[in-house]
């Protein structure tokens, strides 16, 4: 099975990393970093051949990498404009 292959998601890890560059936000990181765990584990043949939890594990990586990410680097101070007055308001 092909996606049982540690190679595979440290590729697929890879691709979602340099498509990051191409459409940033944090998201694909997350989801590189979680391909690259899953190829990881699966490399130290700490995971097995079930695509269930190769799954669940790159699901969980990925979502604790995306939440880590949006910790670190955050939202910068100003990035985000509150609208408290319409410009159509007298």
């Amino acid at each position: 099975m092909l996606w049982s292959a540690w190679w595979v998601w440290m590729i697929a890890g890879a691709v979602l990393a340099i498509l990051e560059v191409v459409i940033p936000g944090f998201i694909l990181l997350g989801f590189a970093i979680g391909a690259g765990i899953v190829g990881l584990l699966l490399w130290l043949g700490v995971l097995g051949g079930s695509l269930a939890v190769l799954i669940l594990v790159f699901a969980v990586a990925s979502l604790a990498a995306w939440l880590a990410l949006r910790k670190l680097v955050g939202v910068r101070r100003g990035q985000v404009k509150l609208w408290d007055r319409d410009i159509n308001d007298n």
